[in-house]
């Protein structure tokens, strides 16, 4: 029974989820009262507030998945690999795998997310407050290795990197570069942005 009162939970997570995004992709995230959201998604306001306890959370939840990447690609890296090396690798197989995350993503449909949470002032906000956690996450795991200042200071230069060339791809497509044009220099602009990162 457990197992299938989580499944109908994130059943109803994704129809809201669901919902919302396309409707604010639809009409823009301001646009959009979260009273529409919930009858689209067919539940009421308390229930769609007890999935998500803000309306920015009906957009971000759907990057949750990587909230503490960073630290676990850190904790996770192969004997002998060092933490950046680590990081590098796994950002350059996000490329490799069209990973919404990178930026290096055409689907209009995820060109449309990222165009919506940069544009949007509340929503970039609460993305800030989300990259903050992640920063203080992987400080965490670095501080294993090194002391926690240079831990602390190379978090923060992981993730600005990671932010800048996520919104480079992005803004590249966007612009209309097409994506086996943009691949080859996402991957020369990831490997020039770590290899200037010291530990």
């Amino acid at each position: 029974m457990t197992g299938l009162r989580e499944l109908q939970r994130r059943r109803v997570r994704e129809t809201i989820s669901a919902a919302a995004i396309r409707l604010f992709l639809e009409r823009g995230f301001d646009e959009v009262p979260v009273t529409e959201v919930a009858a689209a998604a067919q539940v009421s306001k308390p229930t769609l507030f007890k999935y998500f306890p803000t309306k920015e959370d009906l957009v971000l939840h759907r990057i949750a998945d990587h909230q503490g990447e960073g630290a676990r690609v850190v904790r996770a890296r192969a004997p002998g690999e060092g933490p950046l090396e680590a990081l590098r690798r796994h950002f350059l197989d996000g490329l490799a795998r069209r990973d919404p995350v990178t930026g290096l993503n055409d689907d209009p449909e995820v060109m449309g997310f990222h165009r919506m949470v940069f544009t949007t002032p509340g929503l970039a906000a609460r993305l800030s407050h989300h990259t903050a956690q992640d920063e203080a996450a992987l400080a965490e795991a670095l501080a294993e290795t090194v002391d926690e200042l240079t831990a602390s200071l190379v978090a923060g230069q992981v993730l600005t990197v990671r932010r800048i060339l996520a919104r480079r791809n992005w803004q590249a497509l966007s612009l209309g570069v097409p994506l086996a044009e943009q691949e080859p220099e996402a991957v020369r602009a990831a490997r020039h942005a770590y290899s200037l990162l010291r530990l």
